[in-house]
């Protein structure tokens, strides 16, 4: 599904939530609950009125819940523009995904590295050692990996590497580290999401369709 970055009066974009492309209602904050709601937990008790006024939010037409904008920026959730992760990622992959997404507009090269250890973790997951995410994307090409989705790990290692050793490439641009995200996602639906569905299919096979592939592949 195409992503669109969440933008302040944008009618449709990815919502941060539930993660489809869906219609976003814009309006002011005059209902006083969302007001109390954004001067307690962001700004406190001194702001300035006018300055209240720039608050607004947009309701998802598809899961109905909120974003929360002061002028510009999404304040709440606070994940900068960046997607939903794929439901399918392993917890530890995903909790540095979501850590990353909560940093991601204040600094993107912490995001990108953090992302760049989302991915040796997810190499792990899939039978890497952990060691040398080099190697162990490697031993995933000897396994059969396609050539895009190694250039995906490829891209996310070497920028996130950039991020700890700075070298030629700008991770302080919050575009390059925007994409990273959608890199992941790709790499997790493709790695796990996916052989998980096509395992789940296969298992619903009669035995003896079952049986007869295991024959013509000579694994009985």
């Amino acid at each position: 599904m195409k992503y669109v970055a969440p933008q302040s009066g944008l009618r449709a974009f990815t919502c941060p939530h539930c993660g489809v492309l869906a219609r976003q209602h814009h309006y002011y904050s005059n209902h006083e609950q969302i007001r109390e709601f954004m001067v307690r937990n962001w700004f406190g008790e001194g702001i300035a009125f006018d300055s209240l006024c720039s608050i607004r939010y947009s309701q998802c037409e598809h899961c109905g819940k909120i974003c929360l904008w002061y002028y510009e920026q999404m304040v709440y959730p606070n994940r900068g523009n960046a997607p939903a992760p794929n439901p399918d990622m392993p917890k530890d992959v995903k909790d540095d995904y979501e850590e990353a997404a909560n940093i991601y507009t204040q600094s993107p090269r912490g995001a990108a590295a953090l992302l760049r250890l989302a991915i040796q973790k997810l190499c792990v997951d899939l039978g890497g050692k952990g060691k040398d995410i080099n190697e162990d994307i490697k031993g995933l090409v000897k396994k059969g990996l396609p050539e895009q989705i190694q250039k995906s790990l490829d891209i996310v290692r070497v920028i996130g590497n950039n991020a700890v050793h700075p070298g030629q490439i700008d991770v302080d641009d919050t575009e390059v580290a925007g994409k990273l995200f959608i890199l992941l996602n790709l790499i997790t639906d493709y790695m796990v999401s996916m052989p998980g569905k096509v395992d789940a299919m296969f298992s619903q096979l009669p035995d003896s369709a079952k049986e007869q592939i295991d024959k013509r592949d000579g694994k009985k």
